[in-house]
């Protein structure tokens, strides 16, 4: 890419989209297209087709996705399948149909098998199967991720996948059932501070463990990978680093403030039990994060606290 490319960040308004679009505009790339989803429904392929004609983007980064947590995922498993393969579907095909010079399609760690080897390698991919609460979202993630190698195979085009670990940072997600586990954890400790609450429940035991990294990092990833990265092969974006989500809940009791003790729900799903990824392949190529746990948490914390219209919207 050079500063003058046009580039279509599909998703821009959601936590990792915005920080492509705030990476590419900080690195001077300033002729980037979008459009909310009432401008355009990423689930209708002639709309798709006709922004793609009209636009006539020469890069394309795909974090648009339905997403929610293991809620969300386990109480809609047809929307999370049928929209989700739709999005990707729609802007591949286009992108291949308009001579798009690369596309970069963002994938999840939920892809990976539940009791895959860890730290989870890049061919443990359809190795196992799947964790149940959140399959239909990694059906269709896997289906994007095998899209673009068939049209890289099949016809040439540049189109490749990265696979982020857990993702957190501005803009997120705080939906009382709909979202995932950290953000849930934020609000539900953020809020028991602000009622004068003596404990914070969390569901399952507490001892899975997972792996986060700053949405700023991530796009920061997602970039150097544009630039750098020309294997079809998916490659895995994460910190290497793991924490479980007791440590994880510790940790943002003493960010928000809370004095109160922590407990647990024990009739509600750990989930995997762990999962870290194995990105010492993007590591190799010369890309580490930067943001730490601690560090990211206050980041999110102030951004959550910044934003009390949306947060009072969707109490």
């Amino acid at each position: 890419m050079d500063k003058s490319s046009k580039i279509y960040v599909a998703g821009h308004r959601g936590m990792v989209g915005s920080a492509i679009l705030r990476h590419l505009q900080k690195e001077g790339f300033n002729n980037c297209v979008y459009a909310t989803s009432s401008e355009l429904d990423l689930r209708n392929s002639q709309a798709v087709s006709y922004f793609f004609e009209t636009e006539k983007p020469e890069y394309v980064f795909l974090a648009a996705a339905k997403v929610g947590g293991i809620h969300a995922n386990n109480t809609y498993p047809a929307d999370f399948l049928y929209e989700n393969l739709m999005i990707e579907a729609n802007i591949i095909h286009a992108a291949y149909v308009h001579k798009v010079k690369k596309l970069l399609f963002l994938g999840s760690s939920c892809i990976y098998p539940k009791l895959a080897a860890q730290p989870i390698r890049e061919d443990s991919l359809l190795s196992g199967y799947l964790e149940p609460t959140n399959e239909a979202y990694a059906i269709a993630k896997i289906a994007g991720i095998k899209l673009c190698q068939a049209y890289y195979k099949q016809y040439g085009c540049r189109f490749i996948s990265a696979m982020p670990t857990n993702m957190y940072g501005y803009g997120d997600n705080y939906h009382p059932e709909n979202s995932h586990v950290l953000p849930a954890l934020l609000r539900r400790f953020h809020e028991a501070k602000e009622q004068g609450k003596s404990e914070v429940q969390i569901w399952g035991s507490g001892t899975p463990l997972r792996e986060f990294m700053f949405s700023d990092d991530l796009a920061e990833a997602c970039f150097f990978l544009m630039q750098q990265y020309e294997d079809p092969q998916l490659i895995n974006v994460g910190t290497g680093e793991e924490v479980s989500i007791l440590e994880l809940a510790r940790l943002i009791k003493d960010t928000t403030g809370f004095e109160g003790k922590i407990t647990f729900d024990s009739t509600k799903p750990d989930g995997t039990p762990r999962k870290l990824m194995d990105s010492s392949r993007l590591h190799s190529l010369g890309f580490n994060h930067k943001t730490s746990l601690h560090e990211g948490l206050k980041k999110t914390y102030a951004d959550f606290l910044n934003k009390e219209n949306v947060y009072t919207a969707i109490r």
